[in-house]
């Protein structure tokens, strides 16, 4: 009784939290927070999505979730990556491993490192989250709290700190190496990218048109 009531307790904690995010506070994440809370320095500027450029809803689709559009949260197909990824390095994910929704809970709610107990929160809070939220707010969450370099959050953080141009202007290629800097944020360098990055940013930019974005409006528009 006491697990059911701890269980109902987080349940009930998360759907508030979500619902402040939704309409009144700006989502951070636990590791913004680990760091405001040792003093360290963190860069983040939030921007609706329609002040991204396009071609970055694209290349994180390609990058992390190809289904993003047609699941619920959790991609049960790709469930046997997800365990595949505790024994992976922090180098490139398998496709399709862990959705942005999952890796969006993880980054709101949970706590970095790799373990069964985490993955078993992440799957429901992620469905959870999957129903509350719409993809769009999903994608501009994910994309306004993700690390994309020590201390850096947020797609316009990561734009203006390695291209030294707000986020709405990113190129394609821009784009894409910032979508290949995500599965190692601290050892990657989008502005100068290693000959391993360059190749990953290509074959991203090479998918990235062939993925369902139809949930996502404002990736349909081109830009070269």
């Amino acid at each position: 009784m006491q697990l059911l009531r701890s269980i109902l307790l987080v349940f009930a904690t998360t759907l508030l939290t979500l619902l402040a995010y939704d309409s009144v506070l700006p989502p951070v994440s636990t590791l913004m927070m680990a760091r405001t809370l040792t003093l360290k320095p963190i860069t983040r500027r939030y921007v609706p999505l329609e002040k991204i450029a396009p071609a970055m809803a694209r290349a994180v689709i390609a990058a992390e979730d190809g289904k993003f559009c047609g699941h619920h949260g959790v991609d049960w197909s790709a469930l046997g990556y997800v365990v595949e990824d505790f024994t992976d390095d922090a180098s490139d994910r398998p496709h399709g491993a862990s959705t942005i929704t999952m890796q969006l809970t993880k980054n709101l709610f949970l706590w970095p490192g790799r373990s069964y107990v985490r993955k078993g929160l992440e799957i429901p809070f992620s469905m959870v989250l999957d129903l509350i939220w719409s993809k769009q707010k999903i994608m501009e969450s994910y994309l306004n709290i993700a690390e994309f370099g020590k201390g850096i959050f947020g797609i316009e953080a990561a734009a203006q700190h390695y291209f030294h141009k707000p986020a709405r202007s990113l190129s394609t290629r821009e784009a894409v190496r910032l979508a290949a800097t995500l599965p190692n944020p601290k050892h990657r360098n989008p502005a100068r990218p290693s000959r391993h990055m360059a190749s990953y940013a290509a074959t991203i930019e090479a998918r990235m048109w062939q993925q369902d974005t139809h949930c996502i409006p404002v990736a349909r528009k081109r830009r070269r």
